[in-house]
């Protein structure tokens, strides 16, 4: 039986500490199984949001996740390409509170394994290095590592143009060298505008997984996110159905629930998502309506030569090429920024001389 939980009835409204038990218990027993890589993605996610906000979880509500913290050696020996979700899982529930203190001696191993080293791409070996790095295991993984991190982060050009991939690594890249928020990570004035870029194509896309991110990086940065930005994913998270039904497609919206939750709480913003009772569960949100990016491509691209860098030149043009909700959508995004005019300079393509 379906069950709808509805928006409407403030008592069902809880913070994250409240929600969290029963997305512990969702997550672990109800949506998919332990050898499914998903469940490793999904309760890795969910876990490692609870752990750096510091939302207290009951033990008991940890219990449910002690047989595969038990078994974990064997896990990790087995699946040795998992290790940086096995990891994860184990660190984290210990520092949520499950007993056991085998995390160490798991890093320890995945290091003298070399597993770190058989990374091919830099952002999962910074990973892989901020996952050891907190059981001590301070590997050198690579010693330029650092310096790429911080080069590709610092090319704003990147992130002015719509690719989510390069999106993605660079709020991943922020929280691995914040240690998710424990430290400075010492940005430079040219990674905080890729943040503001990157954020300014999510808004413009009604992309709220990826502005939410965006603005939990920007506070890990030290920096102060748009408050049209982060009203908007508050907004969001209330928009959310948790909907309990032992044959819902789980297949759903739940990283963008999760993120969003994440930012709530990172900016001391709780008390607005949608309570959450266990049970299979999937988390939609309605009233989807989508931005203004791509007609704004599609139009530059149509314009050819007669596209200019200039936004008080291109403005009107494009503002005639959007409907109504995304001529308000591109207006609150120039108002969300000081950056705006800077980041169509790069987002309007340059011309190819021939």
């Amino acid at each position: 039986m379906t069950n709808v939980i509805s928006l409407n009835v403030p008592q069902r409204r809880q913070t994250l500490p409240q929600r969290a038990g029963a997305l512990v218990d969702i997550f672990a027993k109800h949506r998919r199984y332990g050898e499914d890589v998903f469940w490793l993605k999904e309760n890795a996610e969910l876990l490692n949001i609870l752990e750096c906000t510091g939302t207290q979880v009951a033990p008991q509500m940890l219990e449910v996740h002690q047989e595969f913290y038990d078994k974990l050696p064997q896990q990790l020996s087995f699946f040795p390409q998992y290790y940086r979700f096995l990891l994860s899982i184990c660190l984290d529930l210990e520092d949520l509170g499950l007993e056991g203190q085998q995390g160490a001696e798991l890093c320890s191993w995945a290091a003298t394994q070399g597993l770190p080293t058989a990374e091919l791409s830099d952002l999962q070996r910074g990973e892989a290095h901020r996952i050891l790095s907190r059981r001590g295991e301070r590997v050198v993984i690579d010693a330029g590592l650092n310096d790429r991190l911080l080069h590709f982060i610092n090319c704003a050009e990147t992130f002015a143009l719509p690719n989510k991939k390069a999106a993605y690594e660079l709020t991943h890249i922020v929280f691995y060298l914040s240690e998710y928020g424990r430290r400075d990570p010492h940005l430079d004035n040219r990674a905080i505008q890729s943040l503001n870029f990157v954020g300014i194509l999510a808004y413009l896309d009604q992309n709220a997984d990826l502005l939410a991110e965006v603005c939990i990086a920007l506070r890990y940065a030290g920096q102060a996110p748009s408050k049209i930005w982060e009203d908007w994913i508050f907004s969001t998270l209330s928009n959310f159905q948790a909907i309990a039904d032992t044959n819902a497609d789980v297949s759903d919206k739940y990283h963008e629930y999760f993120v969003c939750s994440w930012l709530s709480a990172t900016a001391k913003h709780d008390g607005v998502g949608q309570a959450v009772f266990g049970e299979r569960t999937r988390f939609e949100r309605h009233n989807l309506s989508s931005g203004p990016l791509r007609h704004m491509s599609s139009c530059l691209l149509k314009l050819e030569n007669a596209r200019s860098a200039d936004w008080s030149v291109m403005r009107p043009i494009l503002e005639k090429e959007i409907d109504e909700d995304g001529y308000d959508t591109l207006t609150a995004a120039q108002k969300s920024t000081t950056e705006f005019e800077a980041f169509f300079e790069r987002f309007f393509r340059v011309n190819i001389a021939t």
